[in-house]
């Protein structure tokens, strides 16, 4: 396994992290035990979760992942050895009528609430690294392309869902704060914030940010990369597989029984004009090298320099020893230009 800094945080977290947010859903309890065994084992000790999972997130699922991870925890005795990473939702998108009565916001109550919610889930006293799930604000996130400023319908400013979470890190109960699904101008509020505060009033300051990034969708790279690697915020980057897309399975409309997509009433990000033909050229370039199409869409995302950690999950044992194997996969030069020309082609497709 490698291992890489996150952000200025002096913290280092497997190049591989372990995202959780099948368990309870489409994952037993015992499954999501075996995982993170299986994972701790393969060196990974970097596991990220949420209060809302599991996915689809509905009122009888929500805090079931951490629930199981807790329970890991409880049984394992390896809390100190795990980097843990949990997140707060922002102003209900959607509607989460079971999160704190449809009520939840960037605000203090808010998250003094959640996060106490989520150690007593997650039978710990601490968390490594808290995040905003998504911005208090509208942006573009979850597949919408074009940015609609409603400044009216502005949340919670960004100071003041920083000075609570400086009042958790001077509690003990987080150690660190990053972002979630943030554009590059809240990227750079926020790290504003902290820096026009000073050292003396205390506020931390943002050690990455998680945003989708894989072969559909590369717009990180646009105005983010280069905030990431100027201002040590690195990329957490989850759906490396495009939620399953790159793996051929959805191609020509399929749902297999019991995936996401079967198991999710909401529109894929993944489902769009050009997925289809996109993802089978990407298919073509790993069968012509040889490559499993899912290690080559990880190693992918871990050759990037703006990437701290790749996030993959799994519903099976087997997806998930072949997910970590991308670890020991380096793609050539010559597949990276092959994979370009598909993009500059097609870019991102899945936005």
């Amino acid at each position: 396994m490698q291992y890489r800094p996150l952000g200025r945080t002096g913290l280092s977290v497997s190049a591989i992290g372990l995202g959780t947010m099948t368990w309870g859903r489409q994952n037993t309890e015992a499954e999501g035990h075996a995982q993170m065994d299986a994972a701790f084992d393969r060196g990974i000790n970097f596991w990220d979760t949420a209060e809302m999972y599991a996915i689809p997130p509905t009122a009888d699922t929500y805090g079931k992942t951490e629930e199981v991870i807790g329970s890991w925890f409880q049984s394992r005795g390896k809390r100190d050895r795990v980097i843990l990473a949990s997140k707060i939702i922002g102003a209900p998108a959607g509607g989460f009528g079971w999160v704190r009565e449809g009520k939840s916001r960037l605000d203090r109550a808010n998250l003094f609430a959640a996060v106490e919610a989520s150690l007593s889930r997650l039978k710990t006293d601490y968390i490594d690294l808290y995040q905003i799930h998504w911005p208090d604000r509208v942006t573009n996130r979850f597949g919408v392309r074009t940015y609609k400023h409603k400044p009216e319908q502005d949340g919670v400013p960004i100071e003041e869902t920083l000075a609570a979470l400086a009042e958790l890190v001077q509690a003990g109960k987080i150690r660190h704060v990053g972002l979630s699904n943030e554009s590059p101008w809240g990227v750079m509020r926020w790290l504003r914030a902290a820096e026009v505060a000073g050292e003396l009033a205390g506020l931390p300051r943002v050690a990455s940010i998680q945003n989708a990034y894989n072969l559909l969708n590369r717009t990180f790279e646009n105005g983010l990369s280069e905030v990431a690697l100027r201002e040590d915020v690195g990329l957490l980057a989850y759906s490396p597989l495009g939620a399953g897309t790159l793996t051929g399975k959805y191609l020509n409309g399929a749902i297999p029984p019991g995936s996401r997509r079967a198991l999710d009433h909401r529109p894929s990000r993944y489902a769009t004009v050009n997925a289809d033909a996109a993802t089978e050229a990407y298919l073509d370039i790993a069968r012509r090298h040889g490559l499993a199409p899912n290690q080559m869409a990880i190693a992918f995302t871990l050759q990037q320099p703006f990437v701290t950690s790749s996030l993959i999950g799994a519903t099976t044992m087997e997806t998930l020893v072949s997910n970590i194997d991308s670890i020991d996969v380096t793609l050539s030069p010559e597949v990276m230009a092959e994979i370009d020309a598909v993009h500059n082609r097609m870019p991102d497709p899945c936005p």
